[in-house]
């Protein structure tokens, strides 16, 4: 068994076992946050820690989001430690894609700090063996003291079951999978959810062919500004929850949508026509309990994501209603393994939120494990 790995030539690895004392899975915003403060707490990677990243190219979930989500239309993008995400910009800022500009912020991140990361490597499993945490990948086995999860939620698509979905006719499709709205063009497209996606996709595909917008629950609107102490509260609720053990909350869903110029736009087009959640699916479209029908070619799912932590299921970190008991400053620890600290989960999922957590794990997993300076 390898004790440490060749940390100047990250790349594919060989399918054989490295030792070393945490493994940071995931390279998004709160990965490379925790790796930064591993790295200037003195910690050496590759014996100290290692970073891994599925994807095959530097920039976490931005890398995946459609081409017209440009930086005017996203929340805001926070600097992570020691690098402003502003002085990597070029050219027009606001009308810059989103997923060219956080990808290069997020290599020449990797690049001024000199954080290696190891990619493109799925990590398939983590399990308890011999007093250590053994971390299975697709290229190599892992055995490590503790790990901070930072593996997001883009790889885990919540679309809910309704009646008669699988005798749907048309085209079934989850934000994830949204390019462009020009591909939309003469159908008429259901589109499902209240979150600030789908409202973005809803301006869009609007514009170019019907619309049909469906929520569970009224969506709420907030006017005027929405302060520092307005976002620390509402993280504060979904801190709460995680606490408690229970499934955490989108930050959205307790600050409301803001109003913005697009929104007004799509009121004066008579866009946020909104109606209640169909009953049943049929094979034309969608049906109300009350019988109403609407006949659709599209049923685009704006439901989010779900935290991806499959790989963990071995560790048993769960509670009987699906949550997670969390632990620690900032909510990263888990109550039940110590050694486990979940960034990018709860209040943490974020921009803000992931710098904040990875500091905190990073901190207190060392602290733990009686690891750094």
């Amino acid at each position: 068994m390898s004790t440490a790995m060749n940390a100047m030539h990250p790349g594919p690895l060989a399918r054989v076992q490295y030792k070393t004392g945490i493994v940071v899975i995931g390279a998004g915003q709160a990965g490379l946050s925790a790796a930064y403060y591993l790295k200037k707490s003195g910690l050496t990677q590759g014996r100290d820690f290692v970073i891994l990243d599925q994807s095959p190219q530097p920039g976490g979930a931005w890398q995946h989001r459609w081409s017209s989500l440009t930086l005017s239309t996203v929340n805001r993008i926070h600097d992570l430690p020691g690098l402003s995400f502003a002085d990597t910009l070029d050219g027009n800022a606001p009308e810059v894609r989103a997923n060219i500009a956080v990808p290069h912020y997020f290599e020449a991140y990797e690049k001024k700090f000199g954080l290696i990361v190891y990619r493109p490597v799925g990590v398939k499993v983590v399990c308890e063996r011999n007093g250590r945490l053994r971390v299975e990948t697709d290229g190599g086995y892992f055995s490590a003291q503790g790990i901070i999860n930072a593996t997001g939620t883009w790889e885990t698509p919540y679309i809910p079951e309704y009646p008669g979905q699988g005798h749907f006719k048309g085209l079934q499709l989850h934000t994830k999978d949204y390019q462009s709205a020009k591909a939309f063009s003469g159908r008429h497209v259901v589109i499902v959810g209240a979150g600030i996606s789908a409202i973005q996709l809803l301006d869009e595909i609007s514009q170019v062919t019907t619309t049909t917008w469906v929520t569970r629950r009224p969506p709420e609107f907030r006017e005027g500004s929405f302060d520092e102490g307005a976002g620390r509260a509402a993280v504060a609720i979904v801190e709460d929850r995680v606490r408690k053990g229970l499934p955490p909350r989108s930050v959205v869903s307790v600050t409301g949508l803001p109003v913005t110029p697009a929104i007004e736009s799509m009121r004066a087009r008579g866009v946020l026509n909104r109606l209640p959640m169909f009953s049943e699916i049929t094979a034309q479209g969608v049906r109300w309990s009350d019988g109403r029908e609407q006949l659709a070619d599209v049923i685009l799912w704006c439901t989010g994501f779900r935290s991806s932590l499959d790989h963990l299921a071995p560790l048993m970190l769960r509670e009987e209603n699906g949550g997670i008991i969390m632990a620690g400053r900032l909510a990263t620890m888990v109550a039940k393994q110590p050694r486990v600290h979940l960034v990018g989960y709860g209040p943490s999922a974020s921009t803000i939120g992931a710098n904040r957590a990875g500091r905190a794990a990073a901190t207190e997993l060392m602290t733990y494990l009686g690891m750094g300076s």
